[in-house]
């Protein structure tokens, strides 16, 4: 990859890392940030062209939090995520931890100056939002009479609560009456008062079935997850447990066959580590981290074989992440998804603070490391990934496009200070650039 332009967008706040968003569509681009003044910003451009134009959403008082709803704190939590429905009206959400739903939808098709803030979508259970996801849903599911190749609805899910007592609801949005209603009556994932769900986004896989890996917290310290589990379902209605077992709404721990490993809070599980992946027969591959029987954190893969999960322990490091407290953690491990290979072998990437990184070569049959693959060349040219801030510490950080890609890719950079717990800091640097890269090969 090569750069071919360099579009600088705009300055940007870097006290504190936080997800910005990057979406194409047809013949235009949007981007959602934070501004150098922590002011949530969009902007668009056409693709023939290099400026961009921006607004600053108007958002309201939070008296709880002492600011506006569109301004950012401290919390990483508080990433901006996009969406466009089939009849090309740009939905944004996000700045949401443990907060009221924060919702923004344009009046006209893909013209951001037209947004404007909806307080509600369904008007339930929108007082206490966390992590916002737009997905596409199964078309014939949601919709009777629709045609084979249709654009597919659109669906958001989020939590309501928070970390150790919260539920995941899925809405539908209707674009006849621009207006959006629960997907199913009752939360999809239910921590009953006791826990909640830290789940992936549900994932389409080879199969045509949703795939979703979460696991449970008891409390908001990170070491008390535990019981990381899996379902899937082809219409996000209708889920069943890896062994087929039909599951009634809401899944709660107490749905005994969803779990995939019963590792207890204290066991190593954290939240930011669970993969999903398939084997050639298109099985799923749950893979993450949990603390061996010397206290040792080891990579782990676990597979439905004759309906039972069959768990195997990868790797055999001599390191122990003690992760414990609340607030955004750095990472120390990570364990990417299973893909089969040409050669009849399953490929496994990780990343370790202390033993550096690699691809693992799985035996199919059994799931043991039987050998290693060599690292591809970094996606991304390395000068994108170098801080130009002259501040200590700072980090680069990039998203790519999603959405209509083309044949060029564009990725948005930025830099900012590591995570730091969500807390404050008592000194604040310079605002950093965003840039999008447009590369080639």
């Amino acid at each position: 990859m090569t750069v071919r332009k360099t579009i600088a967008v705009s300055p940007v706040w870097s006290g504190h890392p936080v997800g910005f968003d990057l979406l194409t569509h047809r013949d235009r681009q949007f981007i959602a940030f934070y501004d150098a003044e922590r002011k949530m910003t969009v902007g668009q451009r056409r693709l023939e062209q290099d400026a961009f134009e921006f607004v600053r959403l108007e958002g309201v008082w939070l008296e709880a939090r002492g600011r506006l709803s569109t301004e950012i704190a401290w919390d990483s939590h508080n990433s901006l995520t996009m969406a466009i429905d089939r009849t090309g009206h740009i939905h944004l959400c996000g700045n949401m931890h443990v907060d009221p739903l924060i919702y923004f939808r344009t009046a006209q098709p893909l013209d951001i100056t037209t947004f404007e803030r909806i307080d509600h979508m369904v008007g339930r259970n929108e007082e206490r939002c966390t992590y916002p996801v737009f997905i596409q849903g199964p078309q014939d599911a949601l919709e009777t009479g629709a045609s084979p190749g249709d654009a597919a609805p659109l669906v958001f899910y989020f939590r309501d609560g928070q970390s150790g007592n919260g539920v995941d609801y899925y809405n539908r949005y209707d674009e006849s009456t621009r207006s959006w209603s629960r997907l199913v009556d009752t939360p999809i994932l239910d921590g009953m008062d006791a826990m909640n769900a830290y789940a992936r986004k549900p994932e389409p896989g080879p199969d045509g079935y949703y795939h979703m890996v979460w696991m449970w917290r008891d409390t908001p310290d990170c070491a008390t997850n535990h019981d990381i589990s899996y379902a899937r379902s082809r219409d996000l209605v209708q889920w069943e447990a890896g062994n087929g077992t039909a599951l009634a709404l809401p899944i709660t721990i107490e749905d005994r066959a969803t779990i995939v490993d019963p590792s207890p809070p204290g066991g190593g599980l954290i939240n930011m580590c669970q993969s999903l992946g398939f084997d050639s027969q298109q099985r799923p591959i749950v893979s993450y981290h949990k603390h061996d029987e010397n206290g040792h954190t080891q990579a782990y893969a676990a597979r439905v074989e004759d309906g039972i999960w069959q768990i195997r322990q990868l790797s055999d490091w001599k390191y122990h992440w003690g992760f414990h407290g609340n607030g955004s953690v750095a990472a120390e491990i990570q364990v990417g998804g299973a893909a089969a290979r040409d050669d009849g072998h399953l490929a496994m990437s990780w990343w370790h603070l202390k033993q550096g990184s690699g691809i693992w070569r799985l035996d199919e049959k059994t799931l043991r490391i039987v050998g290693s693959y060599p690292e591809p060349a970094p996606d991304l040219p390395d000068e994108l990934l170098q801080p130009q801030l002259d501040y200590p510490d700072m980090e680069v950080h990039a998203r790519s496009a999603r959405g209509d890609a083309g044949a060029e890719r564009c990725v948005l950079v930025w830099e900012t200070l590591p995570r730091n717990r969500d807390q404050p800091r008592d000194q604040i640097p310079p605002p950093s650039n965003l840039r999008l890269y447009i590369l080639a090969e």
